[in-house]
Parts: C-alpha cells; structure tokens; sequence
C-alpha cells in the first residue's frame, strides 16, 4: 500500500489579547514573540487614536520604534512601507489602524518576510487576523494571499470609541460567513474541491455567535467590540486553517466586489457582503430571513436603499458577480444569474 504524502502549513497568530486597555501590555507581548527596531504603520487619524500611544509604550519598553502614516490599500503605499522598512531595517511591523491600514502592513509584512502584530482600532471586517489582503487597484478591489499577523491585540476602550457603523459592518461580514459555508458545501459535492469542517466549524460559530447576541450588540457599549473583534478574529483563523478564504468568502463577497467596481464608496465591505448574504441564501434555500432580521438588529443596511446603492446597480452585480473570481464555484454557477433571476432574488428578499 502507498504512503500518503501530504503536507499543509496553517500558520495562526501566536499571541491574542482582546479587551479594555489591551494595548497597555503591547511591550510585554513583543518580548514575548519579537526582537529588534519595530515601525509603526498607521493614517494620520489612527496615529493620534493609538499609533502614538504604542510608539511610547514600545519605546518606553526600549524598542526603536518608527512611525509611517499611509492613506489607502494600495500597492503603491505597499511598496513605500517595504522601501521605508528596508532603509530603516526594521524587524518587524505594528499596524495600528482599520482595514486599509492592516492590508497594507499585511501585504508588506509578507513581501519582506517580517512579522508583523495587527492592532486594530475599529472592528469593521474579519482581517483582523485573516492572511489575506485586500488592495484598490483600477478595477475595483481584489483579495490576495498575504500572511497572518504573529500576535493580534484588540482593544476593545478603543475599537468601541469607533463609528458604530464599522462594527454593525464588521459583525454583518461574520454573518455571511453562513452563505460563503454553504458555498463552499456545494462546491465540494459538486467540484470535489477541499474541504475543511474544522475551518467550517470555526467560521459558523463565529457568524451564530453574532446572530446569539445580535441583542446586545449596540453603540457606545464596550461589550459589543469585545464581541465583535472576537468573532472577527476567530474568522480569520478559520482562513488560516483552510490555507484560502473559503469559510467566509463566496458569492456574498463577489456580489461586494463588483459592487466596489460598479458603484464605488458608497457601502463599506461587510455592509455589502451582509446584504449579499441575504440574497445567497435564499439561493440556497436557507433561513436567509434569519440573516436579515439579525442584520437589522445590529443596525446594518439589508437593502438597496440602506446601502446608498441605485437598485439598477444591485441587479447588475448580481448578475456579474461570478466574474471576480470565476475559478471559485459558488450558488452563482458558473455563468451566473440572468437579469429576470437577479430582479426574482432581489426583490423577493426585499433588497430592491
């Protein structure tokens, strides 16, 4: 009998602190899994919510802490965090910031072969502590193979001074983790592809987790960020254990993706792929009425009008979504919906 030969590599962050000042011990953790001159990657805004703070922490700690502000996800800022790193030799990299701010520290981080530590300031999308990128390029947005932080510190005293908004967009994101599962589902019965139920497991409890405390998830409350942040960095674990994106990425996240290329700022990620979710379920056949009632309690968008968004713009996403990632078989099929099936969907899950 042959020997399977089989190798994976899952590689998690190594250290997670989450709640009220956790940021205080930042130093302490550092000792604990880096060495050397460490940057900073931050905006202008995050600088002044936390950037500045961990900078004295880490110095006063006696680390040589630089500071770099960047303004978008783009390979641009990517490339002048890796020329700034190199001149600097830094060892590794603290972003301290939302999304823009992690993706690119991440990208970075990967291309340099550094280590780098997520400190998020707000909770607005599972990566947090996913090994995947999402940078602006001329065509919208597109995911890319990056790598998992080493060490994730969530603040929750200060994710929860964040717009609400990019929490109630960050729990919606965990909650279509539902869709992207039965996605990934079908496209194991249907195209044999790998499938993982410890990475499945792990991104359903986080979205059930959501929807069990979908009632104490709110503004100004501390322990909607520490749900929250949680359930965003157990989501980004799941990735890491499947080695892809899979457990919380299917034809919610195209539908979101051709919406950054058709329609352009108008709804942050996890509102769209909230919205897409609904729809996709019902595809599938599922509870998607459960979905919406859930996102409707946390205070996000579950149509059109909500999201800003033309109907005009909904159906023709729907219809082109599959487009994003055409190799990644979804409810979509492999030529997506006709404009009668996309106005069906939308109008009868109440987004149109």
């Amino acid at each position: 009998m042959s020997q399977l030969k089989k190798i994976k590599e899952m590689i998690f962050p190594r250290d997670v602190l989450v709640g009220h000042n956790a940021s205080e011990q930042i130093a302490e953790l550092c000792d604990r899994i880096v060495h050397g001159n460490a940057l900073i990657v931050e905006d202008k805004i995050t600088r002044k919510i936390l950037g500045n703070k961990v900078t004295r922490l880490l110095r006063k700690g006696g680390y040589t802490v630089k500071q770099i502000d960047i303004s978008s996800a783009t390979l641009k800022e990517v490339k002048k965090v890796e020329s700034f790193s190199r001149k600097n030799k830094i060892n590794f990299l603290l972003s301290v910031g939302g999304g823009t701010v992690i993706d690119v520290t991440k990208m970075a981080a990967y291309n340099l072969s550094k280590p780098f530590i997520s400190v998020p300031t707000a909770a607005s999308h599972d990566g947090i502590a996913s090994p995947g990128a999402s940078l602006k390029n001329k065509k919208g947005s597109a995911s890319i193979p990056a790598v998992a932080p080493l060490a994730v510190v969530a603040d929750t005293s200060v994710i929860v001074k964040a717009p609400y908004r990019m929490l109630a967009s960050g729990c919606a994101d965990v909650i279509s983790n539902l869709s992207a599962l039965k996605d990934w589902q079908l496209a194991h019965r249907l195209k044999n592809e790998e499938y993982s139920s410890y990475a499945a497991a792990l991104s359903e409890t986080a979205a059930k987790t959501i929807i069990e405390n979908a009632d104490y998830i709110k503004p100004n409350e501390e322990e909607s960020a520490w749900i929250g942040a949680k359930t965003m960095i157990v989501s980004g674990v799941a990735m890491s254990v499947a080695g892809n994106s899979r457990p919380t990425s299917g034809a919610e996240h195209m539908f979101s993706h051709m919406l950054d290329k058709i329609a352009p700022g108008k709804a942050m990620h996890g509102e769209q792929c909230g919205v897409g979710a609904i729809m996709m379920m019902y595809l599938h056949g599922e509870d998607w009425r459960l979905i919406r009632d859930t996102l409707k309690k946390i205070g996000a968008p579950t149509n059109a009008k909500e999201l800003g968004i033309p109907k005009k713009k909904i159906i023709e996403a729907l219809m082109h979504a599959q487009e994003i990632r055409p190799e990644r078989y979804t409810i979509l099929g492999e030529k997506g919906l006709t404009k009668e099936a996309a106005i069906k969907v939308a109008k009868t899950t109440e987004v149109i």
